[in-house]
């Protein structure tokens, strides 16, 4: 089995959440559910677009190899160990999101501040330790060039959705726009 479609999932819910990221923060309402949605919808569409680079260098890589059947074993010996720091980080941040949604009010906030908030910090930690992985599990450099390919896209796409959409800083509405907003005037 090619872990190529496992990888394309995990990049791509990456790519919502960075989405999100870029986003958060930036508006103090409390019914935001659209904007978050938006924002995560922005991540996935840029995300999608930047992961297209290793998939065609995997697939240059294929075509130009004298022995393509060797460079398939080779691509997948790489991808295989590049998912295996990015299931561990991936768990990582699952148990704190299950934290969040899962534990009372006090707890939960504890479970983003020691959990997510570290965790984000340390995503280019993990794509490091994924390259490494995919270079030492047998892949050599042709899967060492992908994953390295793969990271740069993944850790783009929050600068790309904040530099597009949200650069600008939010000015607050003073406090009588704000009153004839809430009741409709």
């Amino acid at each position: 089995m090619t872990p190529a479609v496992p990888l394309a999932l995990l990049g791509l819910v990456d790519a919502a959440f960075s989405g999100f990221r870029a986003y958060a923060g930036r508006d103090a309402r409390i019914r935001k559910r659209r904007a978050t949605t938006r924002a995560a919808v922005r991540g996935l569409a840029v995300g999608a677009a930047l992961l297209l680079a290793p998939a065609l260098a995997a697939a240059l890589l294929l075509l130009a190899a004298p022995d393509g059947s060797s460079m398939y074993d080779s691509l997948t010996a790489g991808g295989i160990g590049y998912m295996v720091p990015l299931a561990v980080y991936a768990t990582a941040v699952l148990l704190s999101l299950a934290a969040y949604f899962l534990l009372p009010f006090r707890a939960s906030t504890l479970a983003v501040v020691i959990g997510l908030g570290p965790l984000t910090l340390l995503r280019p930690v993990a794509v490091v330790a994924a390259c490494l992985g995919a270079l030492f599990n047998g892949g050599g450099w042709p899967a060492l060039l992908v994953g390295a390919i793969a990271g740069a896209a993944v850790l783009s796409v929050e600068p790309a959705v904040h530099h597009r959409w949200y650069r600008y800083v939010l000015k607050p509405r003073s406090a009588d726009a704000m009153t004839r907003a809430a009741f409709g005037e």
